[in-house]
């Protein structure tokens, strides 16, 4: 085998993984939101998970990426360890699609393939066309590629030595070592099919020399998920050994009935000229065959999942992301689903401030001080944290509408920090009443107990609008004049005020005070109407246009 072979077997793997990940992000973007709604519809039915996994890996064209995604989703908390289980098994067949569409043996086609896909991309403006047109692209690539390593090793047809070689993977424990590691390298179990099929393809290899090397296979590629588990919770640990745990059990049976039975005579049967279709075959057999008998099992998977990795979850810290995973990153729509879900978790720790503050204020309770700050502080960090994975986000190949949302999560990340600061700033003016060095007259306390009456109501609604996306016409309305109520009030109290001020009613230090406290609840209302019509250029707006309501007038205290 010359070098010029040598490198021309290099590039076809390459071409063959390339086009392997141009056809997958194909089908993902095409499918776009489909997959995060199948997997919201995930439920405990293991049977439905399996399905799930196995129509998800059909579509990305890697089990194993499919696994890491379900490893973020467990430590995220957006899974169970009973639903991923399923997902997990489902993804295991759904990986062998690549080889069979290999040993249907479409190479002729691929040139064409590759031609009126980049002709699509190049030339259609739709999204949706040019995602078609990669996967069409994708898939002459990977054609092409296997070509290539097809044309690269039929010198070694001819080599005894490397004949000799090969006939040695008979042995069941040389080729499950060669299949674990070899996989293990490039870290795809499709991808490393593909170059058994090309080498049987050249004439090189049969199912007899390659049946262990598939088992050793399928073990190899939960590498990928066994790394990507480092660092996270226990509960996704024990899902990264639950794919190993069925890879292993797997591959023990199938090699017990392998050397048992004449398992690799009846395939070739079956297929008895077509040796890609045999090794195909044989690895769908593989994974339909283990996962029948482990998914009616898997409680007891799991159970010694959780033996292998004893032990229970540390408390999630409040200082932390709890919906918030890298690893969500590979499946664009979830990631922003998520990141939706820690903004209003973030909203609710500015809403709560906001309360403590008041209450501080109103009340003169020194103990909502030190909550205060602490508080505040998970809010700052919330905020770096959450606009790094927006940017992260941001840089994904996102649907117009996703894009669309995650520009307006940026505003809203800021605008909660900012209900959070104007939150302290009243803290601290509840600091100087609290050590005695002003104080508010009944009538100002009164004031100011309406006002934040109405700024919570504000608060509320915009959290509302915010996180339902219902594009709810009254409440939108509501809070329109919500906002208006409350810069018409702050502008007539502070000319009261000034009036108290001149006629000596009120001190300076209790008009510092008071007027500081009211320009900070004029400004968490801005913020929160900010908030409430942040979406309404998506698909979650809520709408701000149509019939003018009545001017809004707070509920009467009881």
């Amino acid at each position: 085998m010359t070098l010029e072979n040598v490198m021309t077997l290099l590039c076809g793997l390459g071409l063959f993984l390339y086009g392997m990940k141009l056809m997958g992000e194909g089908l993902e973007l095409a499918a776009g939101s489909k997959l995060k709604n199948l997997v919201e519809r995930l439920t405990t039915n293991k049977y439905m998970g399996a399905l799930i996994g196995l129509l998800v890996t059909a579509v990305i064209q890697s089990s194993s990426a499919t696994t890491v995604m379900v490893v973020g989703f467990v430590n995220a908390g957006i899974m169970q360890l009973g639903q991923a289980v399923g997902v997990i098994m489902g993804a295991n067949i759904g990986t062998t699609v690549t080889g069979f569409m290999i040993a249907i043996k479409l190479n002729q086609i691929a040139p064409l393939a590759i031609f009126t896909g980049v002709v699509i991309m190049m030339f259609c403006k739709k999204n949706f066309q040019k995602h078609i047109g990669q996967i069409i692209t994708g898939f002459g690539i990977l054609f092409f590629g296997m070509t290539l390593m097809s044309t690269a090793m039929e010198p070694l047809s001819e080599s005894e030595l490397f004949i000799n070689l090969v006939s040695q993977l008979q042995n069941p424990f040389l080729g499950l070592l060669v299949g674990m590691v070899f996989t293990a390298i490039i870290q795809s179990s499709s991808a490393s099919i593909g170059v058994l099929q090309a080498l049987a393809a050249s004439g090189i290899t049969t199912l007899n020399t390659s049946v262990f090397v598939i088992y050793g296979q399928n073990i190899g590629t939960c590498i990928t998920a066994l790394i990507s588990c480092i660092g996270t919770t226990r509960t996704a640990k024990r899902t990264a050994a639950v794919h190993l745990l069925f890879n292993v059990i797997g591959a023990a049976l199938f090699t017990v009935l392998t050397i048992c039975l004449p398992l690799v005579s009846w395939v070739q049967m079956l297929f008895p000229d077509n040796v890609m279709m045999q090794i195909s075959f044989i690895h769908i057999l593989f994974n339909v065959i283990t996962t029948a008998i482990l998914l009616p099992l898997s409680n007891y998977l799991v159970k010694l999942a959780c033996t292998i990795i004893p032990g229970e979850d540390k408390k999630v810290e409040a200082m932390s992301l709890h919906y918030l995973d890298p690893r969500i990153l590979q499946t664009p729509p979830i990631a922003v689903a998520q990141v939706l879900k820690e903004v209003e978790r973030m909203g609710t720790l500015a809403q709560g401030n906001f309360n403590r503050s008041m209450e501080a204020l109103l009340e003169k309770d020194p103990a909502k001080i030190q909550e205060i700050a602490e508080t505040e502080g998970i809010i700052n960090y919330l905020n770096q944290q959450v606009t790094e994975y927006l940017v992260k986000i941001n840089a994904l190949d996102l649907e117009d509408n996703d894009r669309d949302v995650v520009g307006a999560l940026f505003h809203v990340v800021n605008d909660y920090e900012r209900v959070g600061d104007h939150s302290e700033n009243i803290a601290e003016q509840a600091q100087i009443l609290i050590g005695g060095k002003a104080d508010l007259s009944p009538l100002a306390t009164q004031e100011l107990q309406a006002m934040r009456k109405a700024v919570t109501e504000i608060l509320n609604d915009a959290y509302k609008l915010f996180i339902t996306g219902s594009g709810d016409h009254e409440l939108a309305f509501k809070v329109n004049n919500e906002e208006e109520y409350i810069d018409t009030e702050t502008d007539r109290l502070k000319d009261e005020h000034i009036e108290r001020l001149n006629s000596g009613a009120c001190s300076a230090q209790s008009g510092a005070v008071y007027n500081d406290v009211l320009i900070n609840l004029e400004r968490i209302a801005d913020h929160a109407t900010n908030i409430a019509f942040s979406l309404q250029n998506t698909k979650h707006k809520p709408i701000r246009t149509g019939v003018k309501k009545e001017p809004y007038q707070p509920e009467a205290s009881v």
